[in-house]
């Protein structure tokens, strides 16, 4: 299915600082200490996808959907291990229908996972203020951690992220598998970086 333009809905596109490319070094240790500590959202975008398969925009096909390869199966497993080895300690995991992100959370985290029609992506999403109503509400939970304390993780899709950023989100700056983390805000949260899964200590 065709993306849906960022123009297409200028209400929703709010200025935000922008990130040139997933976090390295320095600033990716200090994203990990972020996720230890708690109190964040992460907006994750599902694993690595099958690229030979194309969306026909129907929820109930897993077979109509691009879905996650072997590698973003694995990708996510990885996540979850790593994630856990941290001890991070996980608030809230909520993932979209799209078979590509619920796959991801619940390889990644098990039983603890729950579908969030919220988070549907704009591709399944086809009337246009039922995609404002999304968004609005992906942008208020970014900034809002479920418990004191705990690590939020909203697996999702990088266009309804980019409308929540005010932007579009380069495949360089948000790959699949990558989580981005967001502190807490009043109306929303700020953008402390993007983590590449590859950078996670494994």
């Amino acid at each position: 299915m065709r993306r849906r333009s960022f123009l297409a809905a200028p209400a929703l596109l709010l200025a935000r600082p922008g990130f040139a490319a997933t976090a390295q070094g320095e600033a990716a240790r200090g994203l990990v200490a972020a996720l230890r500590a708690g109190g964040v959202v992460v907006v994750m975008r599902h694993g690595i996808t099958d690229r030979s398969q194309v969306d026909t925009g129907d929820l109930s096909n897993r077979a109509g959907q691009r879905n996650l390869s072997e590698a973003g199966r694995e990708q996510s497993r990885r996540t979850g291990r790593a994630l856990a080895a941290l001890g991070v300690p996980l608030g809230q995991v909520l993932a979209s229908p799209v078979f590509r992100a619920r796959d991801t959370a619940e390889l990644a985290f098990g039983a603890r996972a729950v579908v969030e029609p919220l988070l549907t992506a704009d591709d399944y999403t086809p009337d246009a203020a039922q995609l404002a109503r999304q968004i609005a509400w992906l942008r208020a939970r970014t900034g809002r951690p479920s418990a004191a304390g705990a690590t939020d993780i909203l697996v999702g899709h990088i266009v309804p992220l980019g409308m929540v950023l005010g932007r579009g989100l380069a495949q360089a700056e948000y790959p699949e598998g990558s989580l981005a983390i967001f502190a807490p805000g009043q109306d929303a949260g700020r953008l402390m970086g993007i983590l590449a899964a590859e950078t996670l200590p494994q």
